[in-house]
């Protein structure tokens, strides 16, 4: 395990800080992202920036990027710069119709997450159904349609979700590829990439967590994204002209977890704070990285600490824009408070050191936190507290979720 220089603020610095002390762990060139900016003044810039209007008519629309409606938040939401109740309490006031639907993507998100905290790692098959992988899986970079949004993913790391679903649908359903290979591709590279948001989508766009698939066609680059097909070279003999066939879908044994939780307080972590001021040091992680962490704001002046995991970054082989977004986001923390970073494996670098710490709801922190001396706990700030109720469909979630919710609906 090795002890890391602080970091210089700034995104320039940041990739300076990624490729002496972490290149050997990326899948690319190391680079940050072009439109997207690490830390929580950017954060905070672009919620203050941000208007609800016009969300509902706008959200789905993919080119040109003029038209577009989304929010671009979901970076700073998924690694805790931004929290759900603060977002969502951010757009209430704004036109019911645009609120309406922005929060419910907002529970969408939330919904994700009770679902990967209750279901863990076996999302990483069909929770309904599975494909059987009849071809490579690809997106053809000489479709226009294909080309923008790919090199959307793998230049600045985020995209819509329309273009998500496009990508997840022609890899799997048109063109047979595993649905968890690409979205390995997807965590690699988008900056808001978690396995609990990404992993659900990829299951309901290509059927095997859903009723049905998605089905991508001309039809919806021409609605979504006009101009793009009158300059294609196979404008006139368009390969995704028309609707995909549906897959095969082969029975799973469903988890009995998706259906009733046994252990609802475990799966949310505490509701309030255990053993307050007894951590000498704030272990950080990828989940929580925001000046408003509940480990962090308990105590501004005690010092934080930050893994970078060797062995798992090695295996996962990221795309570097990610971890310059983290590596922007802890200099800047380092600014207010003593940091420590370190590149090795947690469980070595904070065994023995009695931790303060929020409690993420993932899998690799509950592992992780099993095997350290985590004697302060402080509770993760949940839109919606998992309940114990079906995360069977977002539907059936939802019906529980408005009888548990505390904000203004």
């Amino acid at each position: 395990m090795t002890q890391l220089p602080t970091p210089r603020p700034g995104p320039e610095a940041a990739v300076e800080f990624v490729a002496a002390n972490l290149a050997h762990l990326v899948g690319d060139d190391v680079a940050g992202s072009p439109s997207i900016r690490g830390g929580q003044a950017a954060a905070d810039a672009a919620l203050d920036g941000y208007s609800v209007t016009g969300y509902a008519r706008r959200r789905n629309e993919v080119y040109p990027a003029s038209r577009r409606g989304a929010s671009r938040l979901s970076p700073y939401i998924r690694h805790g710069l931004l929290t759900l109740p603060e977002v969502w309490r951010h757009v209430t006031g704004g036109p019911e119709r645009d609120v309406d639907t922005f929060q419910q993507e907002l529970l969408w998100q939330e919904y994700a997450r009770h679902w990967y905290a209750r279901l863990g790692t076996a999302t990483a098959v069909g929770t309904k159904a599975e494909l059987a992988a009849v071809g490579p899986g690809e997106w053809e970079r000489d479709l226009p349609c294909l080309d923008l949004v790919v090199g959307e993913l793998e230049r600045d790391g985020w995209l819509v979700n329309q273009t998500r679903m496009w990508l997840a649908s022609h890899w799997t359903i048109r063109t047979g590829g595993r649905w968890q290979d690409g979205e390995d591709h997807f965590f690699r590279h988008l900056l808001d990439g978690s396995r609990a948001a990404n992993r659900l989508g990829w299951q309901w766009t290509t059927g095997v967590g859903s009723s049905k698939p998605y089905g991508f066609s001309r039809w919806q680059v021409e609605k979504r994204a006009p101009g793009l097909c009158a300059d294609c070279p196979h404008r006139h003999r368009c390969p995704i002209e028309d609707w995909p066939d549906e897959p095969e879908r082969l029975p799973v044994d469903q988890p009995a977890a998706l259906r009733t939780d046994p252990d609802p307080e475990a799966t949310a972590g505490p509701p309030t704070p255990v053993g307050a001021g007894l951590g000498e040091i704030v272990w950080l992680t990828a989940e929580s990285l925001g000046r408003d962490d509940p480990a962090l704001a308990t105590d501004v002046d005690r010092p934080a600490v930050f893994v970078f995991d060797e062995p798992l970054l090695a295996r996962l082989q990221l795309s570097a824009k990610r971890l310059v977004f983290l590596t922007e986001t802890l200099a800047e923390l380092a600014l207010d408070r003593p940091l420590e970073l370190h590149l090795g494996r947690p469980t070595e670098v904070l065994g023995g050191r009695p931790l303060a710490a929020t409690v993420a709801p993932v899998p690799g922190f509950r592992r992780r936190a099993a095997q350290l001396d985590v004697v302060e706990q402080h509770p993760w700030p949940w839109l919606v507290r998992p309940f114990g109720g079906s995360v069977a469909s977002f539907s059936a979630w939802r019906r529980g979720a408005t009888r548990h919710m505390s904000l203004p609906r």
